[in-house]
C-alpha cells in the first residue's frame, strides 16, 4: 500500500517543503500525480481512508519536533515566559508577550483547520485546483516582495534594541524583542494568514510571511514569526491525528512511515537552519518564480 520508495521520496519531500514557501502538500499531490500509476493510487491525500493520511500524520509530528529541536532555547524562554505570565498574571517581559502573542495568533488557524480541513482535502486536494493554487501562491509572493520593496519599514520593527551601553543580546533574542513589540491584531492576522495554507499549493510559511512583510516586518523577522507559529500549528495537527496511524489505516506502512519521519526531520531541521539564514539578506522572489513556473507546467500537462 506504501512502497519504499514513495516514504522515501515523499518523507524528504515533505521536510524540506513544509517550511519552504512552495506548499508541501501542494507538492504532496502534484508529484505522484506526475509520476502516474501505483504512485497516484497510493498517494491520494483526498481518499478518505487512504493509509497516505497515516503517513502524513508522521511527517507532521517529525516536522514538528525538527522545529522543536532547532528552536529549542527560545521555546524554553518563551514557555518559561508564558508559565511566569499566568503564575504572576502579569505580561511585563518580552518573552511574557511574545508567547501570548504567539497563543492568539495560532487560535484562527486552530478553529479553521478543525472546521475546514476535511472538506478542503476531500474536495480540493486534486491536481488541476493544487497547480491553480500554487500558480497563485506564486503571484502572492512576487505582490508582497514588490509592495515590500517599495514601502516603508516600520520604524516599531526596525529601531534598535535598547539603548547605547546596554548588554549585548544574541541575535534571536533581539529578534524576539522587537517581535513581542508586534501589537496584538497584527500579530493575530499573521497567525491568521496561515488559514490560507489549508488550500493545497498555498504554503503555511509563505502566507504568514507574506502577511508579516505587508504589516511592516523585515524579512528576517517575518521569517522567524511564520517558523515560531508554525511549530505548534504543525505538532496539533500531527498530535490530533495519531490515532490514525496507530489504528487500522497505520497496519502494515509504519515501518515505512519511520523511515519517511526520519527523512522529514532531517530535512525540515536542515531547511530552517538555511531558511533563517537566507532570509537575512535575500528574498521570496527566487520561490515566487518557481510556484508560477511549476504550477502553471503541471496545469498544462493535466489539462492538455
Amino acid at each position: 500500500m506504501l512502497s519504499w520508495a514513495e516514504a522515501v521520496v515523499i518523507g524528504a519531500l515533505q521536510g524540506v517543503a513544509e517550511l519552504f514557501p512552495v506548499s508541501s502538500l501542494g507538492h504532496s499531490i502534484l508529484l505522484p500525480a506526475l509520476i502516474g500509476g501505483s504512485w497516484a493510487r497510493d498517494l491520494d491525500v483526498s481518499a478518505p481512508e487512504s493509509p497516505y493520511l497515516a503517513f502524513v500524520v508522521g511527517l507532521h509530528v517529525a516536522t514538528a519536533l525538527a522545529l522543536v529541536l532547532y528552536f529549542r532555547r527560545d521555546w524554553v524562554r518563551i514557555v518559561r515566559g508564558l508559565v511566569t505570565s499566568i503564575t504572576r498574571r502579569e505580561v511585563r517581559s518580552a518573552d511574557q508577550r511574545l508567547a501570548w502573542l504567539l497563543v492568539l495568533a495560532t487560535i484562527p488557524v486552530g478553529i479553521a483547520g478543525l472546521a475546514l480541513e476535511h472538506l478542503f482535502r476531500t474536495t480540493l486536494s486534486r491536481p488541476v485546483p493544487t497547480a491553480v493554487f500554487l500558480m497563485l501562491n506564486g503571484l502572492v509572493l512576487l505582490l508582497v516582495e514588490r509592495l515590500h520593496r517599495h514601502g516603508r519599514p516600520d520604524p516599531e520593527q526596525t529601531e534598535p534594541i535598547g539603548a547605547p551601553g546596554d548588554v549585548l543580546v544574541a541575535p534571536e533574542v533581539a529578534v524576539d524583542r522587537r517581535l513581542a513589540r508586534l501589537p496584538m491584531g497584527r500579530a493575530v492576522l499573521v497567525g491568521a494568514a496561515q488559514i490560507a495554507a489549508l488550500l493545497p499549493g498555498i504554503s503555511r510559511s509563505g502566507s504568514s510571511m507574506a502577511a508579516g512583510l505587508s504589516l511592516g516586518l523585515s524579512r528576517e523577522d517575518a521569517a522567524r514569526f511564520s517558523f515560531l507559529l508554525a511549530t505548534p500549528v504543525i505538532l496539533a495537527a500531527g498530535l490530533l491525528k495519531l490515532g490514525d496511524l496507530a489504528g487500522p489505516l497505520g497496519d502494515g506502512i509504519r515501518p515505512q512511515v519511520l523511515v519517511g519521519s526520519l527523512l522529514s526531520g532531517i530535512g525540515a531541521y536542515l531547511s530552517v537552519r538555511f531558511l533563517t539564514r537566507y532570509f537575512e539578506h535575500r528574498s521570496l522572489r527566487p520561490f515566487g518564480i518557481y510556484c508560477l513556473v511549476a504550477g502553471a507546467g503541471c496545469l498544462l500537462w493535466f489539462t492538455l
